[in-house]
């Protein structure tokens, strides 16, 4: 089911002779502009054959040290100029440049072979340079196309260093996990819904060789899982839960990721306007995040036990369909009295997040589409990030940053709770008011959360999808968001637990 194709990469020390298209940055240095990565002979080639420098020529078409903004200039090979801020630049600078670069070429239709030179050398930029330009040749295959072969052939990352391939080849694991959340958004709900869903994280378990388990709707009734019953009953497609393991030997701390995977939502009995709903195949952005993250962890052989949960269910009205007022028993027993049938993510989250916590993980991070809310606080390309205490959101952040997703921490004050008493079941599903409604969501969730343990909540609503053109390396459509920072935090836990 995902269809995109991405190019091979490779590396090398110099810039190759044999490439279509090079794409080489442009920063801000004390003394004014300066060429990052052209190398002497491409400069020395360009002043014979033209008039003047090949700063100069770029500047005369708009050439800017801006991040990301791009000009190109016709030759053999096509010489795709790109800003990079200041010279001292950092993995997110050159992820965003190197994307936007490669777009550039890919535009043109005549770039097969790319060749990206920022003179990186750090791991972390060389990744970051990798990322960007494997995201940046991303484009998802229409329905009913045959897969054709992509616009961009093969890269390469232009570096000195002479182990770049090893952090090129951990760049390319993140880039195709993304790719593969990305596609399963882009994916239209009546071609992926919870019984193809599961199907499909099922083939990436089986082939990344981790244990999966499925339950289908008859097992999810004889263990009791209410909300993820509840928010299926409408729709002929049952629901499922998909749990994912990987547990390397030697592996101390245990990470639980819980995605919230609603493969269509109509609001159900709470009908959403029809503007409001054209978009909601990417409902089950979250549990994409999960799934493609803990196959590339497991991929890049992180030494860290990873419990992953998709809880998935299609939210639909009909005669069987869950109403306002219901009264749900959720997997552990809680009660919830549902007060809109628009607010299921919560509902499958809560039983998932209760399973999670029987595996007794060290940290809990649960991601999902959750709320409009957050949209209208953070705005359609930072997320929202709440959790149990200040030292694990302070973990989660960092691990956003080194990967180079926005996220921005929200409270869970203790009077939002005040939103969630229900005199006839122990908690009312939604707030009694519409203001801070990520918060009170958030609180709900925590609800479900064994006292203690750490939790993080990431509500990626906003940065999901791009309705807009694309930029940098963020196509239009889907956006793998999250699967980068979890993969990260992933990789600095299992980093702290070395001697």
């Amino acid at each position: 089911m995902t269809n995109a194709s991405l190019p091979t990469i490779t590396t090398t020390t110099a810039t190759p002779k044999d490439v279509d298209a090079l794409v080489i940055g442009v920063a801000e240095a004390s003394g004014g502009p300066v060429l990052v990565g052209a190398g002497d002979e491409l400069e020395k080639a360009w002043a014979k054959r033209h008039a003047g420098s090949l700063l100069s020529a770029a500047q005369q078409v708009g050439a800017s040290t801006k991040v990301g903004a791009t000009v190109t200039l016709p030759g053999s090979p096509l010489v795709v100029v790109t800003g990079l801020g200041g010279v001292d630049v950092t993995p997110e600078q050159v992820r965003r440049a190197a994307g936007s670069g490669v777009r550039a070429a890919a535009a043109t239709g005549s770039s097969q072979r790319v060749a990206v030179s920022f003179d990186a050398v750090e791991p972390d930029v060389i990744r970051g340079v990798a990322e960007g330009a494997l995201l940046g040749s991303y484009a998802y295959v229409k329905a009913g196309a045959s897969v054709p072969a992509p616009t961009i052939g093969s890269l390469v990352i232009v570096s000195p260093t002479r182990d770049a391939a090893l952090q090129v080849e951990r760049a390319a694991v993140v880039a195709r996990a993304v790719v593969r959340a990305r596609d399963w958004v882009n994916t239209p709900a009546n071609v992926l819904y919870p019984e193809t869903f599961a199907e499909e994280a099922r083939s990436v378990a089986k082939a990344a060789k981790l244990d999966v388990e499925v339950l289908d709707e008859k097992a999810l009734a004889r263990a009791g899982y209410g909300g993820i019953l509840a928010v299926g009953g409408g729709s002929a497609r049952p629901p499922r839960l998909v749990r994912i393991s990987y547990a390397p030997r030697g592996a101390r701390t245990h990470l639980a990721l819980v995605g919230k995977g609603i493969t269509f939502d109509t609001g159900g009995l709470n009908l959403k306007p029809s503007d409001g709903m054209i978009t909601m195949k990417t409902d089950m952005a979250g549990a994409a995040a999960v799934i493609a993250a803990v196959a590339a962890i497991a991929e890049l052989k992180l030494k860290i036990r990873v419990t992953a949960y998709a809880a998935m269910a299609e939210n639909m009205p009909s005669g069987s369909a869950y109403r306002p007022s219901d009264v749900l028993t959720m997997y552990g027993g809680t009660t919830v009295e549902n007060a809109n049938s628009d607010a299921e993510g919560r509902l499958v989250m809560a039983d998932a997040l209760v399973r999670a916590g029987e595996d007794d993980p060290d940290l809990t991070v649960d991601i999902a589409t959750l709320t409009g809310a957050c949209m209208v606080a953070l705005g359609d390309r930072v997320a929202g990030l709440m959790a149990s205490d200040d030292e694990t959101a302070d973990t989660v952040l960092d691990a956003a940053e080194a990967s180079g997703e926005d996220f921005w921490q929200l409270p869970i004050p203790e009077h939002i709770r005040t939103n969630l008493r229900s005199e006839v079941a122990d908690l009312l599903s939604s707030g009694t008011t519409r203001y801070g409604g990520a918060l009170t969501a958030a609180a709900f969730l925590q609800e479900f959360v064994r006292e203690g343990d750490r939790w993080a909540h990431l509500d990626i609503a906003g940065p999901s999808w791009n309705g807009g053109a694309a930029y940098d390396y963020v196509a239009k459509g889907g956006t793998g968001s999250g699967v980068r920072t979890l993969v990260a935090l992933a990789r600095s836990l299992a980093e702290a637990e070395r001697p």
